[in-house]
């Protein structure tokens, strides 16, 4: 069985409300990845870093996450990522060329509101990570799989598409 390692950066995957200021915050004990994992009957390394709204994310962040990618000895890994920078974070991690099987994933809705579209784009990532025969850095996103320069969030619409 493949070493999996899921890095999960924060982003409205792991969105919870917060009842005091009526905000949506990122869940610094992402209770959302936990809560799906414990389901499969599968075992992943689980590393949550830099804990933020992509919009928000800088290269320092990137930098952080292209060394916590480097560092796992898994080379089979699924970064949870906000959609709205997901391709900036995928195009940096491309750019160093790494010997590793990534994918990306998310979610538009927060899996505290609803979890469907979160488990659904995470079981995709981690079925599409099992099917890949060559390294790479990639996007599953909306039932939409495929490398990070041709997987695309199309803000009209709300969703991913080639």
């Amino acid at each position: 069985m493949k070493k999996i390692c899921i890095i999960n950066t924060g982003g409205t995957f792991n969105k919870i409300y917060n009842p005091i200021n009526g905000s949506l915050e990122i869940d610094t004990e992402y209770r959302a990845l936990k809560s799906i994992a414990k389901r499969w009957m599968c075992h992943f390394d689980i590393k949550s870093i830099i804990n933020k709204d992509s919009l928000e994310m800088t290269d320092e962040d990137r930098d952080i996450l292209l060394e916590t990618t480097k560092e796992t000895s898994a080379s089979h890994i699924i970064i949870i990522h906000g959609t709205d920078t997901m391709h900036v974070s995928a195009s940096y991690l491309a750019q160093a060329k790494l010997e590793k099987y990534i994918i990306f994933t998310g979610a538009m809705v927060p899996y505290s509101i609803d979890p469907t579209e979160a488990t659904a784009n995470l079981a995709s990532a981690y079925g599409y990570l099992m099917a890949l025969d060559k390294d790479g850095v990639y996007i599953a996103m909306n039932g939409v799989f495929g490398s990070f320069n041709k997987v695309k969030k199309d803000r009209v619409k709300g969703y991913f598409t080639h």
